[in-house]
């Protein structure tokens, strides 16, 4: 067994609260929720991040977090809904096993996940078109 948190979870070494589970993924509320019913949905089978989860394991997980995101919508009737996922440390992934928020929300909760950015030129956005399709 590695060191990985989630990785304890999923064995029943490490309590969680399960919303949902199927053989391929778990479904838990996250014990530091942005809002009630911050539902984190991983992979049972260890993977670091999205540039090491399979293809097959990510729409396993995609489809738990469609899932989730129906139960908290017909049980704790939110708003709307984030479904974040964050991959590195620049960008914010402090548990290195492949997961997805799923954050219910509500108006006035006053919850910042979106950011605010200039429009981009054109030029730009060409110049980084350029790299990305060059690199396929």
């Amino acid at each position: 067994m590695s060191d990985c948190t989630f990785c304890k979870i999923v064995a029943g070494l490490l309590p969680s609260y399960r919303v949902l589970e199927d053989e391929h993924t778990l479904a838990f509320l996250n014990i530091r929720p942005a809002s009630p019913g911050h539902t984190l949905v991983i992979p049972r089978v260890h993977a670091r991040d999205v540039w090491e989860i399979s293809k097959t394991s990510h729409g396993e997980v995609a489809d738990m977090v469609h899932r989730v995101a129906a139960v908290l919508k017909t049980t704790l009737a939110p708003e709307g809904v984030n479904v974040k996922h964050n991959t590195g440390e620049a960008a914010g992934q402090d548990v290195f096993h492949y997961h997805v928020h799923v954050v219910p929300r509500w108006r006035g909760d006053d919850l910042r996940l979106t950011w605010s950015s200039p429009l981009a030129p054109a030029h730009e956005l060409e110049q980084v078109l350029e790299r990305v399709t060059a690199g396929r």
